[in-house]
């Protein structure tokens, strides 16, 4: 019987290269980098992101990552994109809690909001479709006092409420918020 080689993931080293082959850029330079869609997907965060210091803006989006992770050398980093792989919890994101300003993060695992308050600075969350399902949760994001725009549609805590519950429930517990599932929100000042 022929036996049959599992293929191995991507890791972050190979994607940052061909990253750097597709766009002719040096990543060590570069504002702006796109490590999303690879194949085969990537399932390790590590310090080989360390290379990437100027990156403002990284995106290692629908892969399959569990862990944040090697985020340490990204001293310059703003938007960080994880949507779509198996991520469970926030751990990790200490090394770029000064600078971080938004989180994008949806479809994922995320079922216990645990160390989000370490983002000071966080000012968009994007974290539609996870595991979030009760208010002791959620008042962790609290814990983020620039929060102004937040998308928590898809959490089993807002699908089980009818909207306009869900929202003003949402308001009073973040009265900072601007904007919330894609819609203003309207502050009642009566």
């Amino acid at each position: 019987m022929k036996e049959i080689s599992k293929a191995k993931a991507t890791t972050i080293k190979d994607a940052i290269k061909k990253w750097e082959e597709k766009t002719g850029q040096n990543a060590a330079e570069a504002k702006e980098v796109g490590l999303q869609f690879q194949w085969l997907p990537i399932e390790k965060m590590d310090n080989s992101l360390g290379q990437l210091g100027k990156c403002e803006k990284l995106s290692i989006s629908t892969n399959m990552i569990e862990k944040i992770g090697g985020l340490g050398g990204l001293k310059n980093l703003k938007i960080l994109s994880l949507g779509r792989n198996y991520i469970k919890a926030f751990s990790g994101l200490e090394p770029v809690a000064e600078t971080l300003e938004e989180l994008w993060i949806s479809y994922n695992l995320i079922e216990k909001m645990k160390g989000i308050g370490v983002l000071r600075k966080l000012k968009v969350l994007y974290m539609s479709n996870n595991l979030v399902k009760d208010w002791g949760e959620f008042i962790k994001l609290q814990d983020c006092p620039s929060l102004v725009d937040l998308l928590f549609v898809g959490n089993p805590l807002c699908d089980a409420l009818e909207e306009a519950v869900w929202r003003a429930e949402a308001v009073k517990r973040l009265p900072n918020l601007k904007k919330l599932d894609g819609d203003p929100v309207i502050q009642d000042v009566t």
